[in-house]
């Protein structure tokens, strides 16, 4: 009886590891042979599409920054008291409006009195010229009086500049900042007053990738958005290509500029690039879930001849879903999009479903 328990017992033991090696093992692969597969080997059940060529149009998406197309922050180039602040904050300026005076009486003073000191020298250099043609003064005396002309003229227009430095004048037409400054302050040499900048039309600078600078040539245009106004279309036209590429990240830096008559667009902006190139190429795409990074390459797994062949891509343009692959795999060939965890390079595959697309 007690071997008859015994037997029994040994019976459930060997039932119970019997179904954990089953429930630990029941996840690999089955056993069904794959073409081209050795008879007994075990194929991985995976599911498969093949990759397609399309028809795309050569689009370029982009991001830059807008900036003013001039810019200038006024600075004072001599210490003064301001005397007329002759502008409001965030109106326009012409070039040549004069934006901020500086307290001028002595430089007037000094002005005036330069004026005076070359009238006299003139008159005086006038006589000497007269009676020098007569041979009645030196030659001596004649260079003295032209040294003394040139001199009073020099004198005059040194107090000529100091006197307009007391006037900060608008260099180009724009839009006004807000200003730093208020009406009788002391102010220094260097000192930020206000700030004008040229936003119609407004300048975007961005970068593209070097592929494209054979492309991206003065005058194409192309559209903007911003986030600042959604759903609204801005146009722009490129006005140079930096000639050099930035060797660090291998991308050429483009200037662009939009009309801005609203004034909608603000320096600083972050814009939105959309450039379209103008031609159709042929682009292979495949889902995005086939492709693996594998440290710093892109990976996929091709199935030639009922086996995973593990193939190094490189990639390029991406759509929902999608991304094209412009090296490494050949159109129409079947891809793992599905099951490629556990594979292995040469690993004999067996495919579940096979999608065309």
């Amino acid at each position: 009886m007690m071997k008859k328990l015994f037997g029994v017992f040994l019976l459930g033991v060997a039932l119970f590891f019997a179904w954990r090696w089953y429930s630990a093992h029941g996840a690999k692969p089955v056993s069904v042979p794959a073409a081209g597969a050795s008879m007994g080997m075990m194929a991985f059940p995976v599911k498969a599409a093949q990759a397609r060529l399309e028809k795309v149009s050569a689009k370029i998406d982009a991001v830059g920054d807008l900036q003013a197309g001039e810019s200038i922050v006024l600075r004072p180039e001599i210490s003064g008291r301001v005397s007329a602040i002759r502008f409001e904050e965030g109106h326009k300026a012409k070039a040549g409006d004069v934006l901020i005076e500086l307290n001028a009486e002595e430089q007037r003073s000094a002005y005036a009195q330069s004026e005076a000191a070359l009238k006299l020298e003139v008159e005086s250099f006038k006589r000497i010229k007269e009676v020098r043609a007569k041979n009645l003064v030196s030659q001596q005396q004649y260079d003295e009086s032209l040294a003394r002309l040139q001199n009073a003229q020099a004198v005059l227009e040194r107090d000529r500049v100091r006197l307009s430095r007391t006037l900060l004048i608008a260099p180009f037409d724009g839009i006004l900042g807000l200003r730093e400054v208020s009406l009788g302050d002391y102010v220094s040499p260097g000192q930020a007053l206000v700030n004008l900048e040229s936003v119609d039309p407004i300048k975007l600078d961005f970068k593209l990738a070097e592929k494209y600078a054979a492309h991206v040539v003065k005058g194409l245009k192309f559209d903007v958005s911003v986030d600042a106004w959604p759903g609204r279309t801005f146009h722009g036209e490129i006005q140079a290509v930096d000639p050099r590429l930035d060797e660090g990240t291998r991308t050429v830096k483009v200037r662009a500029r939009l009309p801005n008559h609203d004034l909608a667009l603000k320096p600083g902006m972050f814009a939105h690039i959309s450039l379209d190139l103008g031609h159709v190429r042929d682009a292979l795409f495949v889902q995005e879930q086939a492709v693996q990074a594998k440290g710093s390459a892109s990976m996929v797994f091709r199935i030639i001849d009922g086996k995973a062949v593990l193939s190094p891509v490189k990639t390029g343009e991406r759509r929902p879903g999608f991304v094209e692959i412009t090296s490494g795999i050949n159109n129409a060939d079947w891809i793992v999009i599905d099951g490629q965890i556990k594979l292995r390079d040469g690993a004999p595959v067996v495919q579940l479903g096979k999608d065309a697309r």
